[in-house]
């Protein structure tokens, strides 16, 4: 798998790429390193510069950067993308027999994986505060990424997709508050919810 060709079909060419990733079988693991790992990074370093480096403006009054918050918010980032992705996975898995789609967790971790794609390219906007919402937008083609990669990675059936695709979403919005709460706290920041 080459990273940069992967981006840009599961960008560009969805669908195709989808078809191209269910034959594929590939470990979560693997994934993970040799996906995930690389992209995670656009969002944590951008989050680090706006942080550690820029600062932040809240209700017209500036907050300076400063490294150790900017360090703890990349973290934070970078933690609740690798996180979320493979909580993401466990819970679609979980959920899978439920819409009569096959139960594989290799198979439902790409599922995960390759829809935080747009996420994680968005993050770039994490740069600066003033176009820091741009990355949220970008969170919406993940969601298109997800719908139609329902049917070709858990094998679910066309009459199940959008069940499967609702309750998935209810599912990740949740795990995502839950996740940036948590690490949050662990991390002693207050903690935005990407």
């Amino acid at each position: 798998m080459k990273l940069i060709e992967r981006v840009k079909n599961i960008i560009i060419e969805p669908k195709q790429e989808w078809g191209t990733i269910s034959t594929q079988n590939t470990p979560h693991a693997k994934v993970a390193m040799e996906y995930l790992l690389g992209l995670a990074l656009i969002p944590a370093i951008a989050t680090f510069i706006c942080w550690g480096l820029i600062g932040q403006t809240v209700m017209g009054i500036h907050i300076s950067g400063g490294i150790s918050i900017g360090i703890k918010q990349a973290v934070l980032q970078f933690i609740s993308i690798l996180g979320g992705a493979y909580m993401t996975a466990f819970i679609f898995n979980m959920l899978a027999p439920n819409f009569g789609s096959e139960k594989n967790f290799d198979r439902a971790f790409s599922l995960a994986a390759y829809c935080y794609t747009p996420v994680c390219l968005g993050g770039i906007f994490m740069i600066h505060w003033k176009i820091a919402f741009l990355a949220g937008l970008t969170s919406l083609y993940a969601l298109y990424l997800l719908y139609i990669g329902i049917k070709p990675m858990m094998k679910t059936p066309d009459d199940k997709v959008t069940g499967y695709f609702v309750v998935s979403l209810v599912v990740m919005i949740v795990v995502s508050v839950m996740l940036s709460f948590i690490l949050g706290a662990i991390l002693g920041i207050k903690s935005g919810i990407f």
